[in-house]
């Protein structure tokens, strides 16, 4: 279920009638899916203006000023036949599936921006390079091409699906709910799929304690799903095409792009990532980095749905997602409530020091 407005009430989480304004702007293009501008008429003026401006021009790739940047359908041409079954095997899945958890139209191939190659020697690419994502303010991802940017790709099957595992995470980014409110002459996100920001910058849910196993806060959470669709899309695509899993170190990289990397993998990586000032995008940074993400977001998602979903793990899942695409929180907070009490929600995840307006997660 698709929301286009707010409720008469202001709560986060129930849709009222379409907002006629907002309908012509998302017809323009201007509007991902699932955003909403939020405010007086005026401020929805301001806050078109103001996004209107900043995806015209995204300029993503100048946080990066060694690399070399191409969109992404260029990429994959150049990349070769292999290389398009690949990643076009896997969207045709990522299609399927996004559908069926309510997201009807994807991020456009030419709102990704790919490094492709580097002026400085050993720089290492791929989906855990530095600084790189969905940028929900400029609509578009920036992304940079798996293995050495200062040599020829070397695995085009391994580049693809690790593309492919980058488009289907930035597609729900590009698909997740979002509502935006003017804040100093500025835009301001106060939704973001299951999460809630007060203007006065106040988070719903809480970071998590330093060691925790099983995480309580909604980024992770929103961030553990996104990348469990991601991984299984590139690792149905893989076995689809029987591509097999390659040695050295590649092999982390395709375990950890299709969802397989395990405990043991993570025990034959850095232990913990250099400080940012001393990484120079190398190999070894890629690979402390990718290890980080397993250890701070996938194994505590993991955790997570075993811990609250139990013997339903996979359909706690599948409920978070299509409440990140809708914004409709009633399904989740109901899922949750029939099997750990009323009120589920928010003794999971509201943080003490909340003081924002409370999500309506009534039917």
């Amino acid at each position: 279920m698709v929301h286009t407005a707010r409720s008469a009430r202001r709560h986060p989480g129930v849709a009222s009638a379409p907002d006629p304004q907002q309908a012509r702007v998302a017809d323009l293009g201007l509007l991902t899916p699932n955003e909403h501008l939020v405010g007086s008429p005026a401020d929805r003026a301001a806050l078109t203006e103001i996004l209107a401006a900043r995806r015209a021009s995204a300029g993503l790739d100048q946080a990066h000023p060694g690399v070399v940047f191409s969109l992404l359908p260029w990429v994959l041409a150049d990349l070769g036949s292999d290389a398009l079954e690949v990643f076009y095997t896997g969207a045709a899945i990522l299609a399927d599936r996004y559908e069926t958890l309510g997201l009807h139209r994807l991020l456009p191939t030419d709102r990704v921006w790919v490094g492709v190659r580097s002026t400085r020697a050993n720089v290492f690419g791929g989906f855990h390079y530095a600084d790189q994502g969905y940028r929900h303010l400029q609509m578009g991802a920036v992304v940079t091409r798996y293995g050495r940017l200062d040599r020829t790709a070397e695995a085009p099957g391994l580049v693809a699906l690790d593309l492919l595992r980058a488009y289907a995470h930035d597609c729900l980014h590009y698909g997740s709910y979002r509502e935006y409110r003017v804040r100093d002459g500025e835009v301001y996100r106060v939704r973001y799929g299951l999460n809630i920001r007060s203007l006065d910058g106040c988070t719903y849910s809480a970071p998590d304690p330093a060691g925790t196993v099983s995480t309580r806060n909604l980024g992770v959470v929103m961030e553990g799903a996104t990348d469990r669709e991601a991984s299984a899309i590139a690792r149905q695509a893989a076995q689809r095409l029987g591509i097999a899993e390659p040695t050295g170190v590649d092999r982390f990289a395709f375990r950890d792009v299709t969802g397989r990397l395990a405990g043991d993998d993570l025990a034959h990586l850095p232990a913990q990532q250099a400080p940012a000032e001393q990484r120079t995008a190398s190999r070894q940074d890629f690979l402390a980095a990718l290890a980080a993400y397993g250890r701070g977001v996938n194994n505590p998602y993991r955790a997570f749905l075993a811990d609250i979903g139990g013997s339903d793990a996979d359909g706690l899942h599948d409920v978070i997602v299509s409440t990140m695409i809708s914004g409709c929180l009633a399904p989740l907070s109901a899922w949750l409530d029939q099997r750990h009490g009323l009120g589920a929600f928010a003794a999971l995840f509201r943080a003490a020091s909340y003081c924002g307006p409370e999500p309506d997660t009534s039917m």
